[in-house]
């Protein structure tokens, strides 16, 4: 099979379609026909080893020390099973399904754990837009539904919410009744309000804790706040949510926890089955929709991950496989 492989860490040009063998899928595994996949910012960080401050030697421990372990990245996919193990009763061959899986998915197959983050497709959806769900859609559920416990009446902001994060917390936020300000450049204000965000702010040209209001979410999908500066921005009972962090908001979120008053809140995002029918049944039904950017072929991979590494993508950069 065409598979995108890598051997060493580096620029995008270290990405290469090669033949590979086939895999095949163990006794609880699914073989997936991979039809789209996506390019994340994970993708590319895993690419070039840009894992951030004191995380470097963690994040080479976990990937390869001195070249990377799994030679197939990607993880974002949508296609059809076309193989199951002899104790899979959940998928049958012929089932289109889209999933999370940690590698493998810059392939034209890729085995999974049928219990794992994987669902059905919602049947109004085309290849690409199912792929362009999980990365972006699991993350902004996990931090808004969990982490914060998101209600209806909060007031919420969203940092980088043209992103594929921000896309997703925009209209999620919306969905569990949130009023919702969008933080992104002008040139996604059209794009963000479409979203259903009540207001817009240009980054560029104002400074949303400086303007007086008082949110009782800050979501920072993109790593460029300060929970020092932002917290006279939050409610007393406010939440600074951190998907990009280092040490420092590591710190703040251990010390905030044990204080009254504003918290900082980090974490990774959690990836399984029933949050992805979650959100599978919330497109399918209208509630929120996915953005796709930019489409790729397989064969451009790498010029994709050129282009998401440049960080102004708007919502999901799909590759059709």
């Amino acid at each position: 099979m065409k598979a995108i492989t890598y051997k060493k860490y580096g620029a995008p040009q270290v990405l290469k379609l090669r033949d590979v063998e086939r895999p095949v899928p163990k006794e609880d595994e699914v073989l997936i026909r991979v039809r789209a996949t996506a390019v994340t910012s994970r993708d590319w960080r895993l690419r070039a080893a840009a894992f951030p401050g004191v995380f470097w030697l963690l994040g080479r421990m976990h990937t390869g020390l001195f070249r990377p372990r799994r030679k197939i990245l990607g993880s974002d996919l949508a296609g059809e099973i076309v193989a199951v193990g002899d104790r899979v009763t959940r998928f049958k061959p012929g089932d289109r399904v889209f999933g999370y899986s940690s590698f493998g998915a810059y392939a034209e197959y890729v085995t999974m754990p049928a219990d794992g983050a994987l669902a059905p497709m919602p049947a109004n959806l085309s290849f690409e837009a199912a792929a362009a769900i999980p990365f972006g859609g699991l993350t902004a559920l996990n931090f808004l539904r969990d982490r914060a416990g998101i209600r209806d009446g909060q007031n919420v902001l969203i940092n980088g919410a043209s992103g594929c994060v921000g896309t997703f917390a925009v209209q999620l936020a919306k969905h569990y009744g949130a009023r919702v300000t969008g933080v992104c450049s002008a040139g996604n204000r059209h794009l963000v309000a479409s979203l259903g965000a009540d207001r817009v702010i240009d980054y560029e040209t104002e400074d949303f804790a400086e303007s007086g209001e008082v949110y009782d979410v800050i979501f920072d999908t993109v790593g460029t706040t300060k929970f020092a500066k932002c917290r006279r921005a939050l409610a007393p009972t406010g939440m600074h949510l951190f998907l990009c962090f280092g040490v420092t908001e590591l710190i703040q979120a251990l010390w905030t926890a044990r204080r009254d008053g504003p918290k900082a809140v980090c974490g990774i995002a959690q990836d399984n089955r029933e949050d992805l029918a979650t959100l599978g049944r919330l497109v399918a039904s209208g509630a929120i929709k996915p953005f796709i950017d930019r489409r790729y072929t397989l064969a451009h991979t790498a010029e994709a991950h050129f282009y998401v590494e440049q960080r102004h993508k708007r919502g999901s950069v799909v590759v059709a496989v």
